[in-house]
């Protein structure tokens, strides 16, 4: 069971939920700050922290969705186990610091259960990270969902050749090369592009 955990980010299977009387919002607002979220970690701790302290955007990023108007929330629902939340979640963080009009709220899969199966991966699995971004007036304007397209191309493509262990090291080192660039400018893309439609 802890192979197929570390393989993908997909919880153990549970029986659905209906989603609860909350909001996105109510559980943004219920969800940990990095700091707390980080603190409480207890698996991968070194990779995390690794992502974090190397993981600072782009400036020219950080100038583009702080040049967007109005006050924008993340939602990460997120487990301390999972590789891909851990080489998705601290560089977010990092960006969050940098641009005033942003912020992070971290839940885990147990809280955002609902949240995972409402926008599942292309193969139909409820997934670890699952990223969602609230405007001003706490709409959902976009989901990032476990990878970034870059990557998940990549998987499509490699991950029917290979073992699971060449697949775990190709997908960790795709990851190192990136340093979080293709996830920030997946988010900062759909906060201007929801800004635009606006």
């Amino acid at each position: 069971m802890l192979l197929a955990l570390a393989l993908s980010c997909t919880p153990l299977a549970v029986a659905p939920t209906r989603e609860p009387a909350d909001s996105l919002i109510d559980l943004h607002k219920g969800g940990r700050t990095w700091a707390e979220f980080f603190d409480a970690a207890k698996a991968r701790k070194d990779m995390w922290r690794e992502n974090y302290q190397n993981g600072l955007p782009d400036s020219a990023m950080v100038a583009r969705v702080a040049a967007v108007s109005g006050q924008w929330r993340i939602l990460a629902v997120a487990e301390d186990w999972c590789g891909d939340s851990a080489n998705t979640v601290p560089y977010l963080a990092r960006l969050v610091e940098q641009a005033p009009n942003l912020e992070l709220r971290i839940v885990d899969s147990k809280k955002g259960k609902w949240v995972m199966e409402r926008h599942r991966t292309q193969d139909g699995r409820a997934a670890t990270p699952t990223i969602v971004i609230l405007d001003e007036r706490d709409a959902q304007v976009g989901v990032f969902i476990e990878r970034p397209a870059p990557l998940r191309d990549w998987v499509a493509e490699h991950k029917p050749k290979l073992s699971d262990e060449e697949f775990q090291a190709g997908k960790m080192k795709w990851y190192r090369e990136d340093r979080g660039r293709s996830t920030v400018a997946e988010v900062v893309e759909m906060i201007e592009a929801f800004a635009r439609s606006r």
